[in-house]
């Protein structure tokens, strides 16, 4: 299975621009049920991303005040991203790897299509192990 294959149905793209409040991305991560968000640029381009972490790490715990900050002063720049034609099993070795619970996804002309999460792919792969575990079961016992 491929990112595209895991995206495919998602409506929404969670994005925020680079000029908004800490305050506000977080009330939008909230409001939203989600743990980070891509930041763009004026021209739409992906530009970093913020998550909870990075507002309890960089705002909450350094006294700052959210209403005054812009996301752009927290975002974390330094991306590890993936096109829709990524094997999940090689997005969870990169997450591992680099020690992260999201990837962004890029697309052609670097279009931000959104983000995998580590709980994306945990869900997808115990969903395949209880179907490999319900079919081993039928064939070991068949109903009569």
């Amino acid at each position: 299975m491929r990112v595209a294959d895991l995206i495919s149905s998602r409506t929404e793209i969670y994005s925020v621009s680079m000029d908004t409040t800490v305050h506000d991305v977080a009330r939008y991560l909230r409001d939203h049920g989600v743990r980070s968000v891509g930041v763009l640029d004026a021209t739409g381009k992906l530009a970093g991303v913020v998550s909870q972490a990075d507002i309890s790490d960089r705002v909450a715990a350094e006294n700052k005040c959210p209403a005054w900050m812009r996301v752009s002063e927290i975002m974390t720049k330094e991306l590890v991203t993936v096109s829709p034609e990524m094997g999940l099993e090689e997005c969870l070795k990169l997450m591992e790897k680099n020690g992260i619970f999201h990837l962004l996804v890029k697309g052609e002309k670097d279009k931000f299509l959104g983000m995998i999460s580590v709980t994306d792919l945990l869900r997808l792969i115990s969903s395949d192990q209880k179907a490999r575990a319900d079919l081993l079961e039928s064939f070991m016992f068949p109903q009569r």
